[in-house]
């Protein structure tokens, strides 16, 4: 929530309105501008990082805000940018959203003012703040329900110090904001606050924002002094509250910030619950993206879910790993401490404990990567197994294959990365290097402690290791007395 709200002077000004003014507000608006003002340094964040970029559940602020704005459908998207040059449009490139340069910052009103250009007329202007994420899309259609009125969204706060109050006639209607600072003691006693989100008809907002004026101890220009004009022309004013307070809380610093992260993170958990997801303790998992869950799936303390994940049927994961951008299918399982990181899982695949699947790891149905296991860029094929401390990568594994402990495929000369091929029904030996590129042949066995550089054949054994030698009489060195 923005305790910056507008002056707290009001502005019973009458404007004459000219016939096409007039017969806008009766207009049925069809369209739906939004306009993200996120300009703030941010200052109390202390970091170089502009606010709006500072990351909740995995995604940057404004990015919450741009995405609730396009489940809107909204026909223009604009942002309004400042501090931080071009790191805002670079980083939110991929949205179909103009964006708009304020400088120099001068209040809110001035930032709406820069987006005029872009907005269509015969529409409504929704204004949003690139620093209060959680905005719920069902609570802006509630505003968006009375087209021809300036609408606000407001709250009733228990405590409302620090926030511009909402002031009402006598017959209730809103008449204007004022400043916490600018209050009476009577006029502080008000719970009702405003947010500083609003909707409001274009044609109304062009005019109201021409009017405008910076005569307030800041020198800058506030959106909400159009309340008052709105409220002196007998344009209605109405107001919306948000089912749930958290809903409107912004960030200012990394404290606030910490506290959306914990409602957000709650929330996702609790609508895992609701669809059946067994979780070990809601207040213990992190998703940063999005995560999607079949039946019965279970997951332990501590998990960690970034970008976007998929957990199919009977899928179990164990306490603390953490899965990034993969896809586990039914009834696999994730033992704890497993790193997972673009990766294919297929069903009744067994994974960890500690075992680390790094980008282009595919397991299909069946196949166990066991305890310290690393598989990089790699896909095994059904029911084959790598139980112990092995790295396997660029490699491609066939069915039933058993690798054993110690083994590596040494895939890189220095400046190259080289492939490994192992046919089913291959049987690698312990402690066994596989020096890429390199094939072994179906059903082939590879000894125990091997250092292999050219192809096995297949249905073969194949060893290469120096012949054990006993040196009789031969003692240990021994320090010097």
């Amino acid at each position: 929530m923005h305790r910056e709200s507008g002056s707290g002077r009001f502005f019973y000004m009458y404007y004459y309105f000219d016939d096409w003014l007039v017969k806008g507000a009766k207009l049925i608006m069809n369209a739906l501008n939004v306009v993200i003002l996120a300009a703030g340094k941010g200052t109390r964040m202390y970091s170089e990082t502009p606010k709006v970029l500072h990351s909740l559940a995995g995604r940057p602020l404004l990015q919450h805000v741009l995405d609730t704005a396009l489940g809107l459908s909204a026909s223009q998207l604009c942002v309004i940018y400042g501090h931080g040059g071009e790191a805002v449009p670079e980083m939110m490139a991929g949205y179909d959203a103009a964006f708009i340069l304020q400088e120099p910052q001068l209040g809110t009103g001035h930032a709406v003012q820069q987006a005029l250009p872009q907005l269509k007329d015969g529409s409504v202007t929704l204004v949003l703040y690139g620093d209060v994420p959680l905005l719920q899309i069902g609570t802006l259609k509630k505003m968006l329900d009375t087209p021809q009125a300036l609408t606000l969204l407001t709250v009733f706060l228990d405590n409302p110090s620090g926030y511009g109050r909402i002031l009402r006639d006598r017959s209730g209607r809103v008449s204007g904001i004022v400043e916490e600072k600018d209050a009476s003691t009577e006029q502080r006693a008000l719970r009702e606050v405003n947010t500083g989100i609003m909707s409001v008809p274009t044609h109304f907002l062009r005019h109201w924002l021409s009017a405008l004026r910076n005569e307030n101890a800041q020198g800058e220009y506030y959106l909400t002094d159009i309340v008052a004009m709105a409220a002196a022309q007998g344009v209605d004013v109405h107001t919306v509250h948000p089912s749930q307070e958290w809903e409107i809380l912004g960030v200012n610093n990394k404290m606030q910030l910490a506290e959306l992260e914990r409602i957000w993170q709650k929330n996702h958990a609790t609508e895992l619950l609701l669809k059946g997801v067994t979780l070990a303790d809601p207040a213990r998992l992190d998703v940063r993206g999005r995560l999607e869950c079949g039946r019965d799936v279970e997951i332990d303390v501590g998990c960690v879910f970034v970008g976007n994940v998929q957990l199919g049927d009977g899928v179990k994961i164990g306490a603390y790993s953490i899965i990034r951008n993969t896809c586990i299918g039914k009834h696999s399982r994730v033992e704890p401490y497993s790193h997972i990181d673009e990766a294919k899982i297929g069903s009744n695949c067994r994974i960890g404990p500690y075992a680390r699947l790094r980008p282009g790891s595919q397991l299909h149905t069946d196949v166990h990567i066991g305890n310290f296991v690393e598989v990089k860029n790699s896909e095994f094929s059904s029911s084959s197994k790598a139980n112990h401390l092995s790295y396997i990568g660029d490699a491609s594994v066939g069915t039933r294959v058993n690798i054993g402990a110690g083994t590596i495929t040494c895939n890189y000369d220095g400046v190259n990365k080289h492939r490994t091929i192992i046919e089913e029904d291959a049987f690698i030996g312990s402690n066994t290097q596989l020096v890429a590129p390199v094939k072994i042949g179906r059903g082939a066995t590879i000894g125990a402690g091997s250092t292999i550089t050219r192809d096995a054949p297949e249905g073969e054994l194949t060893l290469a290791r120096s012949r054990q030698t006993t040196l009789k009489g031969w003692r240990r060195p021994q320090k010097k007395k």
